[in-house]
């Protein structure tokens, strides 16, 4: 009988354990995940919140000493600066809605090539740094307009800044049954194959020697960003070296597709 009951003993003691493990576990992972957010912060909001102040404070010091050319310089700064603390905020505020499930998408069929316009321009990217392989023709896809902008610049940025020099990045578009695939492709470095999955963690760079890529959320809101308009994204290798970006969209009916001569939804428009 002592035997058994020290054999209950120690199973009942296990079964306490793994439950407080159990119940441990999140709150040891929301600690890292705030662990990590509280250093990124620190660093990433400290730089260029630094620097505003820095050129506000030299313009105020200066007056009118200043020339034209040195008050042009931190007036720039001032506004680079101001703008990456915007970014890095809207960033954050995106992961907490996408994380929360209230972050708004604006499902509606979307012309690729119209989402890949703007974000080349919004980086000054020409034909030297990305080239162009579209092949969807007329198709769309179910898409946010404006969110998949940002997911493209976000991607571009991010496969350029692997990219060895002088070598631009590929964009190309293909349908497959009833998905439209757009691709980004880099021939840089590349990652892992199993590692590929971590580069979509939030704060990720906090553990690469890289300290100059922003708190990392780049990657992570963009697959945020897709799977909310119900499409996924996915690293592969680039053939002969490197990391390929497959964003893929579910392509809406037919009668879903504005027409071309007024926009009215619906195959009745005319």
């Amino acid at each position: 009988l002592s035997v058994v009951v020290a054999q209950l003993s120690a199973a009942l003691a296990h079964q306490e354990l793994e439950e407080t493990a159990r119940e441990i576990g999140p709150i040891a992972a929301s600690d890292r995940v705030r662990g990590a957010l509280l250093t990124a912060l620190s660093h990433d909001l400290r730089r260029p919140l630094a620097a505003a102040t820095a050129a506000v404070g030299g313009l105020r010091a200066a007056g009118g000493a200043l020339t034209a050319d040195d008050r042009a310089e931190l007036l720039d700064t001032a506004e680079e600066s101001l703008s990456a603390l915007g970014i890095l905020l809207t960033d954050l505020l995106d992961v907490s809605r996408l994380q929360g499930g209230v972050l708004s998408i604006a499902n509606v069929p979307t012309d690729p090539a119209e989402a890949i316009a703007p974000a080349l321009d919004e980086l000054g990217l020409g034909p030297g740094d990305v080239r162009l392989a579209l092949g969807h023709d007329e198709a769309r896809a179910n898409a946010d307009p404006v969110l998949l902008q940002r997911v493209i610049v976000n991607l571009l940025a991010n496969a350029l800044r692997h990219s060895p020099e002088g070598t631009p990045v590929t964009v190309t578009t293909s349908v497959f049954a009833e998905t439209l695939e757009l691709r980004i492709i880099d021939h840089g470095p590349g990652v892992p194959v199993d590692r590929q999955e971590d580069i979509f963690v939030p704060f990720q760079r906090l553990g690469d020697t890289d300290n100059d890529t922003g708190l990392g959320l780049g990657l992570a809101l963009s697959r945020g960003f897709i799977e909310a308009m119900h499409g996924t994204l996915t690293p592969e290798d680039t053939p002969g070296g490197g990391l390929t970006m497959v964003i893929a969209l579910a392509m809406p009916h037919p009668d879903e597709v504005p027409s071309r001569a007024d926009g009215v939804v619906g195959s009745d428009a005319a």
